[in-house]
């Protein structure tokens, strides 16, 4: 079996981040949340992983590499524009071959790994199995419709009158059927070839497709509400560590890391939260549910519930809390500080706050 992981999207909810920034970049608990994704693939046993990428291919082959850091052999399949899930099984039809495939979408974050759903798959080979769990606004979401036995008997991507509240996961597994479907399909209304169409194709055709209803904890990460939600997610199971420097000044409280060359001066950490390599906290607090990037600073101030991307600084700033803040931004302090500030912060920006 391999895998096919879907990271050519652009990431349009995510912006400003992500006009500098490839969206499956964004990290969770200090590590990109594309990662989670390519270590749940290897610890299936899957070795052989087709990375279909986009406009940020140059920024995604850096953090990715050959793939041996994780135990993958990682070949770029390159997507000139990002035209649907079932276009990237198209322009990996050479690459996938005749061998079964699980798809996985690389902004998704799924707890437990996919150990369970491929072992299933190996064994009833279905001609598809899909991911499904049950969401409030399904018609943001490929839905899928099932039988009094729970066969799967209809998919309809963002539907505007929603079937159902089962909204299918960032992870499929495909025989080599998908291929014919895919090469027969049509762009949709929205101008993509859909992958729900193509498991649909397949349901038409009298293939046999399952699905199961997870239980466990699943977010697509493609807006900054989700993204603190798995990062305060990830961060509940952290183990907690110094191995930078905490002056006698400063109280650690609860699941606490703190990484190598990281200072933390004059302050309390609340956890959980994670101090990254080389960052720097003097005289602030920080807060449960917090990650701060390698080499930021954080001054003077107080935040929680909040990603910090590398380099980020925070000067004299009252509170900050629900942020998101980009590479290299700089937030200082301005008259008229109001007692909480929400932001979402372009890399390089620099951003006064009145008080």
């Amino acid at each position: 079996m391999k895998a096919l992981v879907l990271a050519g999207g652009s990431g349009t909810r995510l912006r400003p981040i992500t006009h500098t920034s490839a969206k499956q970049l964004v990290p969770v608990a200090n590590k990109p949340v594309l990662f989670y994704g390519l270590e749940a693939i290897a610890a299936a046993g899957i070795r052989e992983l087709g990375l279909v990428v986009g406009d940020t291919q140059a920024e995604i082959e850096s953090a990715v590499g050959d793939g041996s850091a994780f135990g993958l052999q990682v070949t770029y399949l390159r997507q000139e524009a990002p035209l649907g899930l079932a276009h990237g099984v198209l322009i990996a039809r050479e690459y996938l071959g005749d061998d079964d495939f699980v798809m996985y979408l690389g902004d998704n974050f799924v707890v437990g790994g996919i150990n369970d759903l491929v072992d299933r798959f190996t064994r009833e080979r279905p001609a598809a199995q899909i991911m499904l769990t049950r969401v409030g606004d399904p018609g943001q979401f490929g839905v899928a419709e099932l039988d009094a036995e729970g066969r799967v008997v209809g998919l309809e991507e963002k539907p505007a009158s929603p079937k159902s509240d089962l909204a299918l996961v960032g992870v499929y597994l495909f025989s080599p059927a998908i291929h014919a479907a895919v090469a027969e399909l049509k762009p949709s209304w929205r101008g993509e070839l859909e992958i729900t169409d193509a498991i649909q194709w397949l349901i038409e055709a009298g293939l046999r497709v399952e699905s199961s209803v997870i239980s466990g904890y699943w977010k697509d990460t493609g807006n900054v509400t989700d993204m603190l939600e798995v990062n305060r997610l990830v961060l509940e199971s952290v183990e907690p560590g110094v191995r930078g420097r905490v002056d006698e000044a400063s109280e650690l409280i609860g699941r606490v890391v703190v990484e190598p060359e990281a200072v933390v001066e004059r302050s309390r950490v609340v956890g959980p939260a994670i101090i990254g390599r080389g960052a720097r906290i003097q005289d602030s607090y920080v807060g449960p549910f917090t990650s701060v990037g390698a080499s930021c600073v954080v001054t003077g101030s107080e935040i929680e519930y909040s990603i910090l991307l590398p380099r980020a600084s925070i000067d004299g700033v009252g509170r900050i809390e629900a942020s998101l803040i980009g590479h290299d931004v700089e937030v200082t302090r301005a008259p008229n500080t109001p007692r909480a500030h929400r932001l979402v912060l372009g890399d390089h920006s620099k951003v006064q706050i009145t008080t």
